[in-house]
């Protein structure tokens, strides 16, 4: 039986913490910047944690499951 591959688009945009949750970057930072707020694009830079309804999809993709 072969590998079970994982997902590449889903290797390139999750990392995994040291405590075993999934962290991802905020969309909506790449262009069309001057309609938004200095505040918006601040809080976009920023990482955040995956929802817990998400996790378990995203650790299939990554075989981490």
């Amino acid at each position: 039986m072969p590998k079970m591959k994982t997902k590449s688009s889903a290797k390139k945009r999750f990392k995994l913490t040291g405590t075993g949750k999934i962290k991802r970057k905020h969309a909506f930072k790449s262009h069309i910047l001057t309609k938004k707020s200095k505040k918006r694009k601040l809080a976009l830079t920023h990482s955040t944690l995956v929802h817990k309804a998400d996790e378990s999809n995203i650790k299939l993709q990554l075989r981490l499951k």
